[in-house]
């Protein structure tokens, strides 16, 4: 409980809302101190002249303080405070409160609240509170604000509570059905998804799990094929060498050349699978060994047309070669570029009906040299491009090595491109045929 995200963000939430209320609380008080100081300074400024006005005016109309007590009774009702009123010896000549007329004033009341003016001659003294003052003003004032924002402060301590409740568990439900979902994963359950409800962060991480959910369990759809497609591509060969070797022991046929050279083909199709199998595993592992030079991509381009120009013929498919003489050298390894040009082109060939058309393209494309391969056959469906570089995918399952290989050349050309730095891709439409596409650095010393 302690640990779990929803209460981290409860004691987060209200460790806010208390550091701010708290702060506003003192910057209220002490702002609002000094401003109600200020109006009740001025208020009672105003009040205190008004009072000497009245005081002066009574004074005046006998020249004597005989009609003074009505006066500053009716002030004790208005204002709610006890005054007394002197003459120039201290003699006590008005009480509000009745009590101290004709005593003399006490020195414990300090200095006096105002004078007494008439004209320019001093008449008498006045005293607010004397004796017994009430409660500050500014204090039960400040006292209320501050109660308020107590209670402010604990309305807000109780709807921040149930905002975050509400919002932490929109946030916690989602992460919960991914932490079930990722344990499922854990234990084999590759079928384990989550529900996306929303296009947020929490969304997107939704989506993203999904997606790599759906990629492991591609991947361990392509491994089961893949050792049954191993098994297959080795069974065939050794099935056909076991049985010229139990021919050839029953007697039923002869040792001769013929023989050994249909074993030495079939010793032949092993040979290219297992190499095939080694170079990728090199390759995923980052241990592939590259001798890179300066080289021309053109000659490369050329040299892999020539040698493939006899199974074009045989195919009745014209390649065509559209590459610049003043292309930029590339920095790769040419055994291996040669390899890739050898897979796309034969994959191209194999692909392409007779009458078509094979076209290999190469242009500058910023600090990249692009290389295109074309065809003129059918065609990959939509569904299958994203996969077509994945080891031991045939976009047609019903094809066996004799009539398309044993679906690791495309893999293979995908980790010699990346390997030089590059990139690989593959466009198609159906019936219009497919482009596959790679990118090699530019020579920079």
């Amino acid at each position: 409980m302690l640990h779990s995200l929803r209460f981290r963000l409860l004691i987060a939430t209200l460790l806010i809302v208390l550091v701010t209320v708290s702060v506003m609380a003192v910057f209220a008080s002490q702002r609002t101190a000094g401003e109600f100081r200020s109006y009740v300074e001025h208020g009672d400024r105003t009040r205190q002249r008004r009072f000497e006005f009245a005081l002066t005016r009574t004074y005046a109309q006998t020249r004597t303080w005989q009609n003074i007590q009505p006066v500053i009774e009716e002030w004790e009702q208005v204002s709610g405070e006890r005054v007394v009123v002197a003459d120039l010896y201290g003699k006590i000549v008005g009480d509000s409160g009745n009590e101290w007329v004709g005593k003399n004033v006490s020195a414990n009341w300090g200095e006096p609240s105002g004078k007494v003016i008439l004209g320019s001659t001093e008449v008498g003294t006045f005293y607010i509170n004397p004796s017994t003052p009430t409660p500050s003003v500014i204090t039960e004032f400040l006292a209320a604000i501050n109660r308020s924002v107590l209670l402010g402060a604990l309305m807000a301590g109780a709807v921040a509570i149930v905002i975050t409740l509400v919002v932490s568990h929109r946030i916690v439900r989602p992460v919960e059905s991914l932490t079930s979902a990722a344990r499922r994963m854990e234990k084999g359950d590759l079928t384990a998804r989550v529900k996306a409800t929303s296009s947020d962060e929490i969304g997107q991480l939704a989506h993203a799990f999904n997606a790599m959910a759906d990629g492991l369990a591609r991947q361990e759809q392509l491994r089961r094929n893949m050792v049954s497609d191993v098994a297959h591509e080795l069974r065939t060969p050794l099935t056909n060498i076991r049985g010229y070797l139990e021919a050839a022991k029953d007697g039923l046929v002869q040792p001769d050349g013929a023989l050994v050279d249909n074993l030495y083909e079939e010793a032949m199709l092993l040979n290219r699978l297992v190499n095939d199998l080694q170079e990728l595993a090199l390759a995923e592992a980052g241990q592939l060994r590259l001798e890179r030079h300066s080289v021309k991509l053109g000659d490369v381009v050329r040299t892999t047309v020539e040698v493939l120009c006899p199974h074009a013929e045989a195919r009745d498919v014209s390649l065509v070669v559209q590459v610049p003489d003043d292309l930029p050298l590339v920095k790769a390894d040419l055994h291996r570029v040669g390899q890739v040009l050898r897979n796309l082109m034969n994959n191209a060939l194999d692909f392409t009906p007779p009458g078509g058309q094979v076209t290999v393209t190469a242009r500058l494309d910023g600090k990249w040299v692009s290389v295109q391969v074309r065809d003129t056959g059918p065609g990959i469906a939509p569904e299958h491009l994203p996969y077509v570089f994945e080891r031991f995918y045939r976009a047609d399952p019903s094809r066996t090595r004799a009539t398309g290989g044993a679906g690791l050349g495309l893999a293979i050309v995908k980790q010699l491109v990346e390997a030089h730095g590059g990139r690989v891709w593959v466009e198609s439409t159906l019936g219009a045929g497919t482009t596959f596409g790679f990118t090699l650095p530019l020579d920079s010393s």
